[in-house]
């Protein structure tokens, strides 16, 4: 336990100082308490299902609904509260003398389910005070003066137990036992018995507060809700109804007014009034109960039990403690963690967040499986076992990684904070992406967004000692450096553009200025002097202008770095990931082009896309194709759909493209670069689920992984074991600029003639667009989906890309790849293995196939447990068929489906609602292939005849 008092203010009155009270965090400090809180958040959606299961027991379906207080008795939104005349030391922010405030007021059972009146229950009530638009405060109690639960994890644990029907209740009060220990179970559940009672009218009853607040500096009080003292109980039902409670409640707001005393305790000490411990009733002999406000609930006329218990303008109302000021900031653990579990409970309730229920047989067998597979391994490894295993072992693996390899790196709100208004939410937000990628989760409208960071697959290792070690220039010399070409046969060019254009829409690390923030690469021994800018001197160091970092997260010294671009697939690198340049690109609802169908230049002959750097005629050609691709939806939709405006034409647009080019990926270029069946199985199922003749693979997916047997699509989003977030290791196995050939020859489409051979530079900047013009769109594709790209090997890295001019600078990326990946704290190749369950490497022999560079890979490094991750992945044989790595395939195979499954508008809201009609049969029925014969319709007979666009085509 870690303890931190709070800051006390002494008032200049010359009282005697109040009491000293302290909030104490457990589980090592506030941030570690959060991420606590988080699994109790999820726990709370998990108990909301079991009430949904059991509500809807009867086969009438029930939608999730809160908690706990799931039934309304009286709900009112004209209620007031008025404050006595206080005393000096309690008239704090809206708590002063004669203000009188419009308060909406929900009474409630306790229950999780809409039992009926008649069962014995805890009563609840909810006040909402709207001081003014800018400002509210929640308060919430209870009919029973203290809490069964110490805590907020007993709490949950408690409530988890007893949800449901009374064989998952046995089952849960034995694992309650087991989880709190058998003496606090029965001392809760002793407690709520004695809680549980039937009692006749709501208005007649007194609410404790569970917990304590601050009220201003120096003080902290509970509170609690009693009726006036003319208040008088209600008869005895004559026959047991339903809703009696509500029928009362109107019966007696038809007859007059009913009013509430609002009442302080004011902290005495940890002994009689704790902070942390909501199980110790703050008794009246010694804390006696100051009254401080009058609740008046107005006189109406009768109405019926349905708009008495719960009103339409009320039904969608969450209340939570957090809805307040720091003046009167919630205190101790079971309210510091109400911020979390009752946003996430509302979240749930309104759609806005999904929890997913494993079947009892998925979590069995997957275990078992897991096991079984873990053994396997050690003898055959996964790509060996044949289609339909080698798929379930990919699905072991994944769950594996699911629960282990998803690390936050984003700063959270620990200890919480007051809101003073419930956080709203755009009404587009529901419907379109935003620009920048906030509120795809509707529940975190951070996650995810521009400025989001990058997380982690696996703890960070900056190995100070070794970031000049071995250097990374002699490093690129010995090991990178391309001396020969060598082709992937099985892929065409298009499909190493393919790979940037999306790297550009998914990952940007923003730069410091060359000058300003360097890293300083010294050159080794007999290395000619390098020019690090245009125009610059010769220097015996090559800078590398450094990316900007974030500030740590408490003592670590994990570097953080936050992403420029959205962490969506949302094709920013075409629509841009800010408002202003999404809507500089367009003309109306479509994209401005050239009267020729290319993208227009700025005054310096730079490209107008939603990303331009590192441009070459590949990106050109794709970027072109897609922006095009853009506006014939345009068209089809405004033909389609008459009525609809440019926004949301454009909108719609954007949305469509965004999904097409996700399927595009998932299903055509993944098998086309790791072209094995069982691949080709398994990225269709991720997107569509198994086909209908695989029941083999369909038996087996229903087994361990029922999730898997739709799609994801056809899913709820699902972030695992962490906030959705790209990763740094995700950018360090998708550094595959081998890819990308040195020399390039573009063709004419029609006769196969030569029209120029060219090298990179020709190739690069503003002279793209001057040879994507000069060549035309279609004899671009066909030169490329005729010629092979580079194998992502050792020795295989572009010579043009070693050193090349970039925003004023000149570069050597291969050296910059590995400087970066050594800077962000990438663990060494071995480590990296460990870190996503491989075995070591012991020997050089087992990292690579090729004698003569196991030869310079031991004399560069020294020691296996130093060679670099990304010269690791390119030594590495991969399985037969694989364009790249096994264990660079390990990333791919967690991040791959997080990047669908993670994603709302690629699952819950992958629907015509949404898309149109139009536009979900547009993703259902278009491929890479089809896009391309719309936009070149020549070359339809040159396209590979198994349609996948990124294998080689037929040359003319």
């Amino acid at each position: 336990m870690t303890e931190q008092l709070t800051e006390t203010t002494m008032t200049p009155d010359p009282q005697p100082d109040p009491p000293r009270w302290r909030e104490v965090y457990a589980d090592g400090g506030p941030q570690a308490e959060r991420a606590a809180f988080e699994r109790l958040a999820r726990e709370i959606m998990q108990v909301q299902l079991k009430n949904r299961r059991r509500a809807g027991a009867r086969g009438v379906p029930h939608p999730v609904d809160r908690a706990v207080h799931a039934k309304a008795t009286l709900a009112v939104d004209d209620a007031r509260l008025t404050f006595y005349d206080l005393p000096a030391d309690l008239r704090v922010g809206f708590a002063q003398p004669g203000r009188s405030y419009r308060t909406q007021v929900r009474f409630s059972n306790a229950s999780g389910t809409a039992r009926p009146d008649s069962e014995g229950d805890l009563r609840g009530v909810a006040l909402r005070v709207v001081v003014s638009d800018a400002e509210q405060h929640d308060l919430l109690a209870t009919n029973f003066p203290v809490s069964h639960a110490r805590d907020a994890r007993q709490f949950v644990k408690f409530a988890n137990a007893t949800a449901g029907g009374g064989l998952s209740r046995a089952a849960g009060l034995v694992k309650l036992a087991v989880v709190c220990g058998p003496l606090e179970t029965i001392r809760m559940v002793r407690r709520v018995r004695k809680g549980l009672r039937t009692i006749r009218s709501i208005a007649t009853q007194t609410y404790w507060s569970r917990g304590a607040i601050r009220w201003g500096d120096t003080l902290a009080v509970r509170y609690l809700l009693r009726p006036e003292p003319a208040a008088v109980d209600a008869p005895v039902p004559a026959r047991p109804v339903p809703d009696f409670l509500a029928r009362e409640a109107a019966d007696r707001l038809a007859a007059g007014d009913v009013r509430f005393e609002l009442c302080v305790q004011r902290f005495k000490d940890e002994r009689s009034t704790p902070i942390e411990d909501t199980s110790v009733e703050w008794r009246e002999s010694d804390c006696a109960p100051e009254p401080i406000a009058e609740l008046t609930i107005p006189r109406r006329p009768a109405a019926g039990v349905a708009d008495v218990a719960e009103p339409d303008a009320l039904r969608s109302v969450d209340f939570n403690p957090w809805n307040t000021t720091e003046d009167f900031r919630p205190l101790g653990n079971l309210n510091r963690a109400r911020k979390a579990a009752y946003d996430a409970s509302a979240a749930h309730r309104h759609e806005l967040r999904w929890h997913r229920e494993v079947p009892l047989r998925n979590v069995v067998l997957s275990a078992a499986a897991r096991s079984l597979f873990r053994v396997v391994n050690g003898f055959v490894p996964w790509h060996r076992l044949g289609v339909r295993l080698g798929l379930l072992n990919l699905d072991a693996f994944r769950a594996v990684l699911r629960r282990s390899n998803l690390i936050d790196t984003e700063e959270r709100e620990a200890p919480p904070q007051p809101r003073p208004v419930p956080p709203a939410l755009p009404e587009t937000a529901r419907v379109f992406r935003t620009y920048d990628g906030s509120y795809n989760d509707l529940s975190a409208p951070a996650m995810g967004a521009v400025g989001a960071t990058f997380g982690r697959n696996m703890a960070a290792d900056v190995r100070r000692d070794l970031l000049d070690e071995p250097n990374p220039v002699t490093v690129a010399d010995r090991l990178l450096h391309r001396e020969v070409f060598r082709p992937a046969t099985s892929l065409n060019l298009i499909a190493a553009a393919w790979i940037q254009f999306q790297v550009h829409d998914w990952v940007h690390h923003g730069r410091y200025p060359l000058g300003r923030q360097d890293i300083v690469v010294p050159l080794p021994a007999g290395r000619d002097r390098w020019v690090n800018s245009v125009d610059g001197p010769p220097e015996d160091v090559m800078r590398i202008a450094g990316n900007r970092p974030l500030p740590p997260l408490g003592p670590a010294v994990t570097p953080r770095f936050a992403n420029e671009a959205s962490h969506w697939w949302d094709a920013s690198e075409v629509y841009g990931s800010d408002e202003a340049t999404a809507r500089s690109l367009r003309t109306g609802a479509r994209l401005t082009m050239t009267e020729e169908g290319f993208l227009p230049r700025d005054l310096n002959g730079s490209v107008i896309t939603g990303f331009n750097q590192g441009w070459w005629l590949g990106l050109s050609g794709l970027h072109t194709m897609f922006a095009r691709e853009h506006n014939v939806l345009c068209d089809e939709l405004r033909a389609k759909y008459r009525g609809w405006d440019d926004e949301r034409v454009y909108q719609t647009a954007r949305l469509i493209v965004s999904a097409l080019i996700a399927k595009i990926h998932t299903i055509e270029w993944t098998p086309a670069i790791l072209a094995t069946e069982t691949l080709d199985l398994g990225m269709n199922t991720n997107w569509s689920g198994p086909p209908a003749h695989e029941w083999l693979t369909k038996l087996g997916i229903w087994l361990l992984d029922n999730q898997a047997a739709v799609g994801i699509p056809s899913t709820v989003p699902d972030h695992h074991a962490a906030p959705f977030s790209l990763t740094e290791d995700f950018v360090t196995v998708y550094r595959m600029h081998p890819l990308l050939p040195d020399d390039y020859v573009l063709r004419d489409h029609r006769t196969g003639e030569v029209l120029r051979r060219l090298e990179f530079a020709d190739v690069q900047g503003a002279n793209a667009d001057d040879q994507l013009r000069a060549a035309g769109l279609d004899s671009m594709l066909y030169s490329f989906g005729i010629s092979y790209p580079g194998a992502i090997s050792l020795h295989n890295y572009p010579r043009s890309m070693r050193r090349f001019e970039r925003d004023g600078e000149i570069v050597d990326l291969a050296v910059v790849d590995l400087v970066r990946s050594r800077h962000r704290g990438i663990p060494r190749y071995n480590d990296f293995r460990a870190g996503l369950h491989m075995p070591r490497i012991r020997r050089w022999e087992d990292m690579c196939a090729d004698p003569r560079s196991v030869e310079v890979l031991r004399e560069t490094y020294g020691s296996v447990d130093e060679v670099d991750t990304m010269v690791g992945l390119f030594a590495e044989t991969p399985p037969d068929g694989f364009g790249f790595s096994d264990t660079a395939f390990r990333i791919f195979l967690l991040m791959a489906s997080r990047r669908l499954q993670s994603d709302r508008f690629l699952t819950v809201d992958f629907r015509p609602e949404i898309y149109s009609p139009l536009g979900m049969d547009w993703i259902a029925t278009n491929t890479m292939a089809s896009v391309i014969r719309r936009h070149c319709p020549e070359l339809a007979a040159v396209l590979p005849r198994d349609g996948n666009a990124f294998r080689p085509w037929r040359a003319r």
